[in-house]
C-alpha cells in the first residue's frame, strides 16, 4: 500500500499496456499470420508486399524489415507474436534478447545467461 506503481517499471523497457497493445494491432496481426504456411511463403517471397497486406505504417515496415526487435516492441509488438518472424528467418531467441538489451550476442550469453 502506498507504493509508487512506477517503481515496478524496468528502465528503457516499454510497458505492454492497453495503449501499446492497440498501437501494435497491425504488427501483431501480421506476425500472427505467419502461423500459416502460405503466409510464411508469401513473407519469404515478397516481404514488403506481405506487410502491405496488413496496412503497416512505414515506421512499422522499417522495424520489421530491418529486424529491429526493440523497435517492434516499442511500436506495440507483442514479443510472443513477433517471435513468429524469427521462425521464418530463423533467428535464435537469445539473439533477440541480446538485441533487446543492446548487447552483442556473446556478451549476452556470458553476462545474462552465464554461458561461456
Amino acid at each position: 500500500m502506498g507504493e509508487d506503481p512506477s517503481s515496478d517499471r524496468i528502465p528503457d523497457t516499454p510497458l505492454f499496456d492497453r495503449k501499446r497493445s492497440l498501437r501494435g494491432y497491425r504488427i501483431n496481426k501480421m506476425a500472427m499470420g505467419l502461423g500459416t504456411p502460405a503466409n510464411r511463403e508469401a513473407f519469404r517471397e515478397n516481404e514488403s508486399a506481405y506487410l502491405d497486406r496488413f496496412g503497416l505504417t512505414p515506421e512499422e515496415k522499417e522495424a520489421v524489415m530491418s529486424r529491429n526487435w526493440r523497435e517492434m516492441v516499442r511500436l506495440g509488438g507483442n514479443l510472443f507474436f513477433i517471435l513468429k518472424i524469427s521462425a521464418v528467418d530463423p533467428v535464435r531467441i537469445t539473439e533477440i534478447g541480446a538485441h533487446q538489451a543492446g548487447m552483442e550476442h556473446a556478451d549476452f550469453l556470458r553476462d545474462r545467461l552465464g554461458k561461456k
